[in-house]
């Protein structure tokens, strides 16, 4: 087959993305190590498959005005190829000729040479035009304001929308399009030095807000992390300020017992690992995937504080601790919607229907949270997401259904002290008690956090 390596590396995880519901950033650094890719080919193989997938919705656009049909016409082995080539003559600087050649290639290969006049005429046609022409043919059949930014920005309808009442409600409506514009940007790699058992090495730089954040010189930062035995970390900054700002709410006393109780991967629990070591506090952790707790035991391998791993549902586990903790974390699943920068086949994936069976789960793990506190504790409730449904809403129904038992905490003063440099979390005059922090204007993922306590007797 004579397609270059990292092409054909791209466009397998995206045939894995698509059809079996693979993620991206679990499966292409296998693939990448499989193919042998040195570092110019991964870069490359990175680039094609995170940028075919980010901007997915827009290329597919594309794609029917060339073809002169709706994509689902088309069959998935060629749309994948069409997919790819498209993002390289649209959005790189890789020579026409040799983007359509090896896109055509690549259909001979998997769909057989029936389709390969097909695609070659589709992508000739797409290359005959300049990325502005497309942009404006595009954008012509958008059929409102919320279509157009959904087209020119490569995100779902539902989503623009959820992320528009999510602005408004702070006061932010003017920066939907910054939002969905950062959302298309590859994050840069952050990292954490757990607090009290690692520093930051030596030519890294210092994150702007998390106080035991940094960005690595540059390269892979897989050999800082094995180096260290797991003390130094990837991990989003907007991550680590969740852990944070449950651990340094205030100040935490020897014999404190702590829980995390949707603890997987574990990035947020190797964080207050470290923290209770200091302070003399124990962690427990829960994790209902077998799997994912086995991530939770490797990524707290590396702090000497025996954690408990245990694998219950979320909602049992923290009913039969009812009064034990004095803090518990509720990092509660979610639709992802604040990782779309790591994560962009979610926006894909991810459907309104999902939505409320999310729901119903978070608000139970809320009132879970809550009842594993004893009076006086404190709980964060976290999701990687910004939709209001599952953020503010979850938050003040379970304070109302607590009716009183429970108050929240001025997250925002809370990160306010634990912070480096000042966040802007919106109008100081709104009278909301959370945080939410958003890609484009923190660089983290869009992380939203309430810390509550329980009323003491």
């Amino acid at each position: 087959m004579s397609v270059q390596p990292a092409r054909r590396v791209a466009y397998e995880t995206l045939r894995a993305v698509t059809d079996s519901d693979a993620y991206a950033n679990l499966l292409l650094p296998s693939a990448i190590v499989r193919a042998g890719l040195k570092t110019a080919d991964a870069a490359l193989a990175t680039e094609l498959t995170y940028g075919t997938l980010r901007r997915r919705g827009y290329y597919d656009a594309v794609i029917a005005l060339a073809a002169r049909r709706p994509v689902t016409a088309i069959d998935p082995p060629v749309l994948e190829a069409l997919r790819l080539t498209v993002h390289q003559l649209l959005s790189t600087r890789i020579a026409s000729h040799a983007a359509v050649h090896e896109g055509v290639e690549l259909v001979r290969a998997h769909a057989g040479r029936g389709a390969t006049g097909f695609a070659n005429g589709v992508l000739r046609s797409i290359a005959r035009e300049d990325p502005g022409t497309w942009r404006t043919r595009v954008l012509a059949t958008a059929k409102n304001d919320i279509d157009r930014l959904a087209l020119a920005h490569a995100h779902p309808p539902w989503i623009v929308r959820a992320f528009r009442r999510a602005l408004i409600a702070e006061g932010r409506g003017d920066e939907l399009e910054a939002l969905l514009a950062a959302d298309n940007v590859s994050p840069a790699v952050t990292m954490a030095a757990l607090p009290g058992l690692a520093e930051p090495p030596a030519g890294s730089v210092r994150t702007p807000y998390s106080p035991i954040g940094f960005r690595s010189a540059g390269g892979d930062p897989e050999p800082i992390v094995t180096a260290s035995g797991g003390i130094l970390r990837v991990q989003d900054e907007g991550s680590q300020l969740a852990a944070l700002a449950l651990s340094r709410v205030e100040a935490a006393h020897s014999g404190e017992r702590w829980l995390d109780l949707c603890a997987g991967p574990g990035g947020k629990t190797a964080v207050l690992a470290a923290e209770a070591l200091a302070v003399g506090a124990t962690l427990d952790a829960n994790e209902i995937s077998p799997a994912r707790a086995g991530l939770v035991r490797r990524a707290v391998a590396g702090v000497p504080l025996d954690v408990e791993v245990s694998e219950a549902d979320g909602r049992e586990r923290g009913a039969a601790a009812a009064g034990t903790y004095d803090r518990v974390l509720v990092d509660a699943p979610c639709t992802g919607l604040g990782a779309l920068r790591r994560r962009p086949e979610a926006r894909w994936r991810k459907q309104p229907a999902d939505v409320v069976p999310l729901t119903d789960l978070q608000t139970e793990l809320f009132d879970a949270g809550v009842a594993a506190l004893r009076p006086g504790g404190v709980m964060a409730y976290v999701t990687c997401s910004p939709h209001l449904a599952e953020t503010a809403a979850i938050v003040s129904e379970g304070l109302r259904r607590a009716g009183g038992s429970v108050e929240a905490i001025d997250t925002r003063a809370v990160l306010a002290q634990v912070v480096r440099e000042p966040l802007d979390l919106g109008d100081p005059r709104d009278s909301s008690l959370h945080a939410q922090l958003w890609p484009h204007r923190h660089g983290t993922d869009a992380m939203f956090i309430q810390l509550v306590r329980r009323v003491a007797d």
